[in-house]
């Protein structure tokens, strides 16, 4: 019984094509993305926010603001956390109060609290070191199976439900 689904894309234009899709299917404040700061070598997390005060989502600033300013804009009103083995991190959303919550164990660690086995959430912590952008939406089973199909349609790796 699945409550999430992950996947890694090679680029953040795969990843953003990937979110604004699964915006348009109604996954709204159901999306994380984790990606590595491409100018200061950091990893950042964004969550891909539903409807916030005044109507803006978080979502829509990634279709505005174009590509990698997209995901930088999510990150302006997000808090900061260091994560050990990986550096500063940008969050907002559900995967933020989990990585906050897990800042020894890493970015594996708070993968491991919602339920991803170690060697997966391991894995997946090495593949956003290495650069690669994770992506995350949580969900019911029947949902999180579409999900991964839009995933897996923008050339993600490594998809799994947990």
């Amino acid at each position: 019984m699945g409550s999430v689904v992950l996947g890694t894309f090679d680029t953040r234009k795969q990843a953003e094509e990937a979110a604004l899709d699964l915006r348009g299917k109604g996954f709204h404040k159901d999306i994380s993305i984790v990606a590595r700061d491409e100018e200061k070598g950091n990893i950042q997390e964004m969550r891909m926010g539903g409807e916030e005060e005044g109507g803006d989502t978080a979502i829509e600033g990634i279709t505005t603001g174009g590509a990698l300013g997209g995901l930088a804009g999510l990150a302006a009103g997000a808090g900061a956390l260091v994560i050990p083995g990986i550096g500063p991190l940008v969050a907002l959303g559900p995967i933020a109060g989990l990585l906050s919550g897990a800042a020894t164990g890493g970015l594996a660690g708070g993968l491991i609290d919602w339920g991803i086995p170690e060697t997966e959430g391991r894995h997946y912590e090495e593949d956003v070191k290495q650069g690669k952008i994770l992506v995350t939406v949580q969900g019911s089973e029947t949902r999180l199976n579409e999900a991964g199909d839009v995933l897996r349609q923008y050339g993600a790796n490594d998809v799994k439900i947990f």
